[in-house]
């Protein structure tokens, strides 16, 4: 059997076996233990913040942290005990006033924010805050066996959960009705749950920290059991206020077990893995040839932060400084995996280490170890440099926050990795896990399309990277050639223009603990489908991105969730208002469905560079703003890479925008001034500013100064400053700079005559679409339709144009004097791809210029057309024609070949009941092959089974599809099924797919043979 086998999970499992070591104290489960529940309170003491409640043998012990924070525990035989010790929760303050009440039924024990109420016959407790409203109450008091002790609360009738730390496939839509396991399990695909967190918050606005170092289960139901696998209760409540609620309770949990730590900048760049030392999988090979690979990020003007330059089992290092002597002569730093231990960290951080993977050989008995490895070796890089400490672990557990990244392990590259990866992330925010990731692509399997799309949403995660060395074919975003090169540089080159704003959230998730990547739920907990899977394969990437991955093999996204507010596309500016969901978006290779809320201001880095180290003090700003009301953004600024920002050498400057709520009118852009001082803090810089309005301004301001119009980007590009209206861009921007201004000193930006984002007339302007499924032949003349809907105001002077790949002839449309307000029309425009185009999608960018409410207008609209292949003129075989897509669940399908390993042409003969096929395609379930017949050919016919290499194993069914209909399937197929035939009528069918799909929830052994396969044609 030859699947994905987690080769490198079953390593880590046989070097640290860890199962047996982190069941907890309570040892092996027996049958049905017997339960007791905690009775009647029969003592009472005070000791100021501290109360001890008694009730029988066992004890009660109630702690207030602070105002709003408290602790519980329960010893069942009255002795407390603690097994985390110091190593999660931090030192805290001075504790809080406190009183208490006895009110006959129950004590009431309170502070100013929060009253706790112990229930005497039998002991129960309940929060409530201190205007009554309540947060929690236990229908039962505490339970417990020699296993487990177990809380039981009631379920809100609209009370949702979330937390739990990282939870792969979940976490950024509601728990609410769900089983949540936290623990190590050692499954890093979709359903397992690397990085727990014992921490799981309520819609109620209160927070629950489990604190031990056993494993957790938390039934969501009604009522909620919350249960621990040990015989011990002892947990801490926070109390969330306000509208923000939620995040204050996560703020609260941080402010317990730590705050996340602060990358350096580098740290947000995208980092690289392999080994170069003796590598197994890719040859002979020395630890210097990493510079090689770090020279292919510089000559494809890629960024690239780090380089881990020994990650493989076995592998070493050599000539460690002089590599990272060459890597930071390339803008990088040197990282490496901790395999050999952390004995050796403080020389090899002298040799310029500066980043620490940790998922191997440091990892002792536990979660306590595995805490202890991401502190020491965090505070080891701090030790021998004056660099921050930066690691990364895929199990960690409460307090890992605070000493590194933490990434859901090693998965394969599929389009389901994208799909379950997208709730994950965002979903671990809710428990103050600040940096979680995985790597682009997996690091088995993979496509140049599956690399394409994970990358593009991974650029609105604060950290990546990508590793080698574990499928057939390196990983480098340079790796595929065009257009995928150029696709993976431009959002590499998106991420690094934003790292302002990614940056200055890192700072801000060290004051609140709430990380970049969020949950709907987060910013909108009032409504209901933030929480629900209305919202699951979406996320926040701070407040004002909401980002929609492509998880499927297609050029459209359905489904997309735009909460309440004002939305803009990032690609055309098309205004939305929400709430609203959105489908048939178009979405082309290059194309991540991406919307910016209206009334954010995002500061950025312009000029397209490379690494972080070509920035300068001089280097301008730029803030690209989306003006609506009243709003602002503080960006933080330090030198990036030492520690000196902890000791308050760091600086703030704010940008305030006033704008109309709707509408014309004068928009204002206030820059105050930088306080703070650090080290490379510029005194004097230039500012850019891309203002998104709809409708140019009569005039640009500073500070009381008319700045020059220019009438062209040219002229704008070679001035000095002043200012540019682009109708074209992205439905209408104001681009202005200034010339270097001093940063002690604040200045104010003033637009005339304008408006908020969407123009002065809300719904004016035109918007272009295109119908999906269009196509064209390679060499052949054609056409693609453009849709062109007129908005609430006539469209005149309508102009049609298509921009396509270069070599390709296009005609523009005939110019339409008027389309009415409100009505849509149909525009054929001229296309001829050349005859060499290659086969498959290409992305074409219409542009209609017209004229609306007054103002030149430009709307713009992406979409994909396939490129077809000449069809087949006579028989041909499945294996030698074109695929226009070939999805495979593991490697690629192959021709004339059994499926192999991860490696193209790496399959045996195709065999099946014994008889062997020269023809035919091996595959692996889940596999869908497409390709073109053009209407040319009338019959399918094939030998179909699971080849005799799986000798018994897999179960899979196939099918064949003709123009989405389904024209055949078989029945479920064993390794031990006999052959069965395939015999498709497929007369004037243009597409045909070929698929395999898995019918038992395994993917072991579904080794499927398509053999024989042919199609007649003429």
């Amino acid at each position: 059997m030859r699947s994905p086998t987690r080769l490198r999970t079953a390593a880590v499992g046989a070097l640290l076996g860890l199962l047996a070591a982190l069941t907890g104290p309570g040892g092996a489960a027996t049958a049905d233990p017997a339960d007791t529940t905690v009775g009647e309170v029969t003592g009472f003491t005070a000791e100021g913040p501290v109360y001890r409640l008694a009730a029988g043998a066992a004890e009660a012990r109630v702690s207030f942290v602070t105002d709003e924070t408290f602790r519980i525990e329960l010893a069942p035989d009255g002795k407390h005990t603690d097994p985390t010790g110091r190593d999660i929760v931090l030192p805290q303050g001075a504790p809080p006033a406190t009183r208490w009440a006895d009110l006959g039924d129950r004590y009431e024990l309170s502070t100013a924010r929060v009253t706790l109420r112990a229930y005497k016959s039998p002991l129960r407790f309940a929060a409530y805050r201190a205007d009554g409203t309540e947060l929690w109450s236990e229908t039962k008091g505490l339970t417990w066996n020699q296993d487990r002790t177990v809380q039981t609360l009631a379920r809100g009738s609209a009370e949702q959960f979330y937390g739990a730390g990282m939870q792969n496939g979940r976490g950024n839509t509601s728990h609410r009705g769900k089983t949540v396991e936290v623990g190590v399990d050692y499954n890093w695909n979709d359903g397992g749950h690397p990085n727990s967190v014992p921490f799981y918050l309520s819609s109620a606005g209160y927070g629950v920290y489990r604190n031990t170092y056993a494993p957790n289960t938390y039934v969501f139901g009604e009522p909620v059991t919350a249960s621990a696998r040990e015989r011990r209760f002892d947990a801490y409540y926070f109390t969330g206020a306000g509208e923000d609620a939620v995040k204050d309770v996560i703020g609260q949990y941080t402010n317990l077990t730590g705050k996340p730590f602060m990358p350096p900048v580098y740290g947000l760049e995208i980092g690289d893995a392999d080994c170069y030392l003796h590598n197994a999988n890719r040859g002979e090979r020395h630890t210097l040839d990493a510079l090689k690979v770090a020279d292919g990020y510089v000559q494809n003007d890629m960024p690239n932060g780090w380089m881990l330059v020994n990650d493989g089992y076995g592998c070493g290092y050599e000539n460690l400084a002089e590599t990272g002597a060459g890597l930071r002569q390339r803008g990088m730093q040197l990282g490496l995996w901790t395999e050999d231990g952390l004995d050796k960290l403080a020389d090899q951080v002298k040799a310029g280490q500066r980043v620490a993977k940790l998922d191997v050989a440091w990892v002792g008995a536990g979660y306590k170890f595995a805490l202890d490895g991401c502190k020491a070796a965090h505070a080891g890089i701090e030790a021998n440099s004056d660099a921050r400490g930066f690691t990364w672990a895929p199990e960690s557990w409460s307090g890992a926050q605070r000493c590194g990244v933490q990434w859901s392990g090693d998965q394969s590259g599929t389009w389901e990795y994208i799909r379950w990866q997208i709730p994950t992330y965002a979903g671990a925010s809710m428990s103050g896990l600040a940096y979680t990731t995985g790597d682009v692509d997996g690091i088995f399997g993979g496509s140049a399309k599956t690399y394409a799309r994970d990358l593009q949403w991974k650029t609105f995660l604060p950290v990546t990277m990508t590793m080698d060395g574990w499928a057939a074919n390196d990983k480098q975003p340079f790796r595929y050639g065009e257009p995928y090169t150029s696709i993976n540089r431009s959002y590499l080159k998106l991420h690094e223009a934003l790292l302002p704003y990614i940056y200055s959230h890192a700072h801000q998730a060290t004051k609140t603990g709430v990380g970049l990547a969020r949950p709907l739920a987060l910013e909108y907990p009032d409504d209901p489908k933030a929480a629900g899977d209305a919202a699951k394969y979406e996320f926040l990437s701070g407040e004002d991105f909401l980002v929609a991955p492509v998880y499927q093999d297609a050029v459209e996204r359905d489904g997309i969730y735009l909460p309440k507010g004002t939305w803009i596309d990032y690609w055309s500016g098309r205004v939305y208002e929400g709430p609203l969901t959105l489908d048939d978006y178009s979405a082309p290779l290059d194309t991540l469905p991406l919307f910016v809320r209206a009334g954010a201001s995002v500061p950025m880095w312009p000029g397209g560079i490379r690494s972080y180290t070509d920035r300068t003090p001089g280097s301008p700003v730029a803030w690209d703003v989306y003006p609506q009301g009243t709003s602002s953004f503080t960006l933080y600024e330090d030198d990036g890479v030492t520690r000196a920002h902890r000791a308050g050498q760091y600086a703030t400057q704010r940008a305030d925008v006033i704008a109309p709520t709707r509408g014309a009118g004068d928009v204002t852009v206030r820059i105050g001034a930088s306080k703070g001082t650090y080290s490379g803090k510029a005194g004097a810089r230039p500012y850019a500013f891309t203002v998104h309005t709809g409708d140019a301004p009569s005039r640009v301001g500073l500070e009381g100064t008319t700045l020059p119009k220019h009438t062209s980007r040219a002229a704008f590009d070679a001035a000095a400053q002043g200012w540019w209206y682009d109708p074209a861009d992205r439905g209408g921007a104001v681009h202005v700079k200034t010339a270097a201004l001093r940063t002690d000193r604040p200045f104010a930006l003033t637009l005339s005559d304008t408006s908020a984002v969407g123009g002065a007339v809300p719904g004016a302007a035109a918007v272009a679409s295109a119908p999906a499924g269009q196509e064209l032949g390679a060499g052949v003349s054609g056409a693609v339709s453009v849709d062109v809907a007129a908005g609430s105001r006539d469209a005149t002077g309508v102009e049609v144009a298509v921009a396509a790949p270069e070599g390709w002839q296009v005609t523009p449309a005939a110019r339409i004097d008027r389309i009415p307000a409100g009505t849509t029309r149909r525009v054929q425009v001229a296309v001829t791809p050349p005859k060499g185009a290659s086969p498959g999608e290409a992305t074409l960018t219409a542009s209609v210029r017209h004229r609306a409410a007054g103002q030149d207008r430009v709307a713009v609209q992406r979409f994909a057309v396939g490129v077809m292949p000449e069809p087949p003129t006579a028989d041909a075989w499945a294996s030698d024609l074109v695929w226009l897509k070939s999805a495979n669940g593991w490697g690629p399908p192959e021709r004339d070949r059994s499926n192999g390993e991860s490696g193209a042409n790496d399959g045996r003969t195709l065999t099946l009941a014994g008889t062997t096929y020269d023809k035919g395609i091996g595959a692996h379930a889940d596999s869908d092959i497409e390709v073109y017949l053009g209407g040319r050919c009338t019959a399918f016919t094939a030998d179909v089974g699971i080849d005799d290499e799986i000798n018994g194993y897999g179960e899979a069914a196939f099918s064949v599809e003709a123009d989405g209909k389904v024209l055949w399937t078989s029945p479920k197929l064993t390794g031990a099924s006999a052959t069965v035939p395939a015999a498709v009528d497929v007369t004037g069918a243009r597409h045909v797919r070929l698929r395999i799909t898995d019918t038992n929830g395994s993917k072991s052994g579904d080794h499927g043979d398509w053999a024989a396969a042919r199609f007649a044609c003429s």
